[in-house]
């Protein structure tokens, strides 16, 4: 057996074995790399010069400012604005507390940027609503934590810029962008599943819609919704970064937060950044760590044999891209988000984009939304367990109740990625974004 050789069985198998015994995703990640690099005689000062590369980035301040964002906002008392704004809006269709869940993650998505956030701010106020209502707890709990996916997608979502960032060269503004149309998808998939079973079960339906009571929310919600414009519009036409937009957007949050909406008092907003520290200890390890991984799988040349390995298999490129996607899947079952795209992405990406002819933003929306769905599923499903302990329900009986979205979430999930227009159109017409594969319907 030759060097090369053995040093992936101990890259690859060491990690996978870490993994099992559940040791924390970066030390997984930091041990494995020395081991490799152990066996290939190379210098373990290339450890510390790697990880310290891997988070000095310009770019990545982006991350830090875009979680305080979204741990402010979410502290904030905006949930309940916004759960109003979307009660307003679909409140009266039958199931309507299912469907203002939907609604109501779409919009906090695109300030939290989280999934857990979501699940956690807005479970907490509509699973003990629905329930009241006569809603199946586990049904509630099942909307909550399928619909804070949403989130992942809508911008301003960090794990994109982590995307953009391994990925390399890739507009985050273009990635923003094109998490709308994708995000509406899903909440239009979820919002029918959620329909066909309220209508089964005969779930009841909010008061009637009215214009007046819309624009009410609309204009009390406005100043959280604007949060999301500074982000978006400063990125897209060049006039700030994504880092310095990122930090205007804290100082807005902060402005909102404590004196429009007043949710926070100054010891809140120490206890909000104090999370925020913790949170982006953890991005950082785990970016620092998955530098040192990527490093060695390239010297062991690992993309280019994974690529002649999965083409091997099948030239067709239907059957290429549902591979893709179960590996996504799979991964997401047993590994947190930030290290799939951090590891995932520079093996997967010259598959998807050579052999499947995806185009670099589209393959980025399908990856977040794989590891989305992964979020859900055991054994590592940290949304899952966070919808678990807020509504006090087993976990086994939750995911028994998921499973009907779950297909609703397969199908947004093929649908993106058959049909490019979907992740594209949007950057292409406000962006000015040029995909490398033809749109369908949009020429």
């Amino acid at each position: 057996m030759d060097t090369q050789t053995l040093a992936i069985i101990v890259l690859l198998g060491s990690f996978a074995l870490m993994i099992l015994l559940r040791f924390p995703i970066a030390y997984a990640v930091g041990l494995a790399s020395v081991f490799c690099l152990m066996v290939m005689g190379n210098s373990l000062a290339d450890v510390c010069r790697l990880m310290v590369a891997g988070i000095s980035s310009y770019s990545l301040m982006a991350v830090p400012f875009f979680i305080t964002m979204g741990v402010l906002m979410g502290s904030g008392g905006i949930s309940d604005k916004l759960i109003a704004l979307a009660n307003a809006c679909v409140g009266w269709m039958r199931g309507g507390l299912a469907m203002v869940n939907i609604v109501a993650s779409y919009f906090f998505g695109g300030i939290s940027g989280s999934a857990a956030a979501d699940t956690a701010s807005i479970g907490s106020i509509m699973i003990p609503m629905m329930v009241d209502q006569g809603y199946d707890d586990d049904f509630s709990t099942a909307v909550t934590i399928t619909s804070s996916c949403e989130g992942l997608l809508v911008p301003p979502s960090h794990n994109m810029v982590i995307y953009s960032m391994t990925a390399g060269s890739i507009s985050v503004g273009s990635l923003f962008l094109a998490g709308y149309l994708p995000g509406a998808i899903l909440a239009v998939a979820l919002m029918i599943g959620s329909y066909i079973i309220s209508v089964k079960r005969n779930y009841p339906k909010g008061e009637k819609f009215r214009l007046g009571a819309f624009f009410r929310q609309l204009g009390t919600s406005i100043w959280a919704l604007a949060a999301i414009v500074i982000v978006i519009v400063g990125v897209v036409t060049g006039k700030f970064t994504a880092t310095e937009s990122a930090a205007i957007a804290v100082i807005y949050s902060l402005f909102v937060s404590v004196f429009i909406y007043k949710g926070l008092n100054w010891k809140g907003v120490w206890k909000a950044l104090d999370e925020c520290v913790g949170t982006l200890a953890i991005v950082l390890i785990l970016i620092a760590t998955s530098k040192v991984f990527g490093n060695c799988l390239t010297l062991l040349h690992v993309p280019d044999l994974a690529a002649q390995a999965i083409v091997g298999l099948t030239d067709n490129r239907v059957i290429l891209i549902l591979l893709l996607n179960v590996i996504l899947l799979v991964l997401g079952m047993i590994m947190d988000m930030a290290p799939i795209i951090l590891i995932a992405t520079p093996i997967l990406l010259p598959i998807a984009t050579q052999f499947c002819g995806l185009d670099p933003v589209q393959f980025g929306i399908i990856v977040v939304l794989n590891c989305g769905i992964g979020l859900l599923t055991p054994p590592v499903g940290a949304v899952l367990f966070i919808g678990s302990a807020v509504a006090k329900r087993p976990m086994e009986k939750v995911v028994k109740a998921t499973l009907p979205f779950y297909l609703c979430m397969i199908v947004a999930l093929l649908l993106i990625s058959f049909i490019p227009d979907i992740s594209l159109v949007i950057p292409k017409v406000l962006g000015g974004y040029e995909p490398t594969v033809p749109l369908l319907f949009f020429k």
